[in-house]
């Protein structure tokens, strides 16, 4: 028997590739990993092709077996690795004996880590990847206990010869990203928009692979509980907009005047004003944001 056993999948592991781009006429976004450097660091750390599907685990608990001797390597968050309870180091290549247990802990900082195994993981592929996209339904169903996931061959590389790779951890901070004025900016007043750039905005519990919705930080008051802020994001134009493309890392804001940063996950058309739209080097970074973690705009 070879593949990978799922005993555990935590609260959600996912098969996660690059995506499919190249579908949106048909109504199909791309979908893919959603921190993708984490992805692509994982794969060339075995020799992979960038690309090869991998796990894309959130907040850590997954446990899973490796029925036939491999490698694998994990990224992103950071928290406890243990191989049959010895602990292992993140992002290095890591031999594992056929038999032998993988468990990752709780994340500490950042929300989603990758686990990639030397070959890739072979589940069937839809539009050309194996990628699940959780709006769609598209893709491998989210892993479950007992699952058993194929690995691919031999890529034929040899393994980098590397004993540390430098990676910043997930910031448990204040995050800062780079975004350009939306194509819908004139809706908003000049005001708005300068809030967007100035205010430092918290990631809200309303998020997950299609988007992160955003809320602004609490306004003191000379009470004993923080109110909520008054909405900031003020329109100039109240009227609706017609449904129109979205692509990923677009800023949308909802009639009560909150953004919300579409994520891999988004719809291909979207009705609500589009005020910005995150830089592609910076869409990563939302990927590993805890609910409540500060982030600020940057003009890129």
């Amino acid at each position: 028997m070879t593949g990978l056993r799922i005993l555990h999948p935590g609260p959600l592991a996912l098969v996660q590739d690059l995506g499919r781009p190249g579908f949106a006429a048909l109504g199909v976004g791309r979908s893919g990993a959603l921190d993708r450097g984490a992805l692509r660091l994982a794969n060339r750390l075995l020799g992979n092709p960038e690309g090869e599907a991998g796990i894309e685990a959130l907040l850590g608990g997954l446990e899973v077996r490796f029925e036939s001797d491999t490698w694998f390597a994990v990224t992103g968050a950071t928290g406890p690795l243990l191989l049959d309870e010895r602990p292992v180091d993140a992002h290095l290549a890591v031999r594992a004996d056929a038999g032998q247990v993988l468990r990752i802990g709780p994340a500490v900082a950042g929300t989603r880590r990758y686990l990639a195994v030397r070959g890739g993981v072979h589940a069937p592929a839809v539009l050309g990847s194996r990628s699940r996209d959780t709006l769609a339904g598209l893709g491998p169903e989210p892993l479950r206990a007992g699952d058993l996931l194929p690995l691919g061959e031999h890529p034929g590389t040899d393994l980098p010869l590397l004993d540390f790779v430098p990676v910043a951890e997930p910031s448990v901070g204040v995050v800062e990203v780079k975004a350009h004025h939306g194509p819908r900016a004139d809706w908003f007043t000049p005001q708005a928009l300068e809030a967007f750039f100035s205010v430092e905005w918290r990631a809200g519990a309303q998020s997950d692979r299609v988007g992160v919705r955003l809320d602004p930080p609490p306004l003191a008051r000379h009470t004993a509980v923080a109110e909520p802020a008054v909405p900031l994001l003020e329109r100039a134009i109240v009227g609706e907009l017609p449904s129109e493309p979205m692509v990923a890392g677009a800023v949308q804001v909802s009639p009560d005047g909150r953004p919300t940063v579409l994520l891999a996950d988004h719809p291909v058309t979207g009705g609500y004003p589009v005020i910005a739209v995150i830089s592609d080097r910076s869409l990563d970074a939302f990927a590993q944001l805890r609910p409540g973690q500060p982030v600020m705009f940057r003009h890129a």
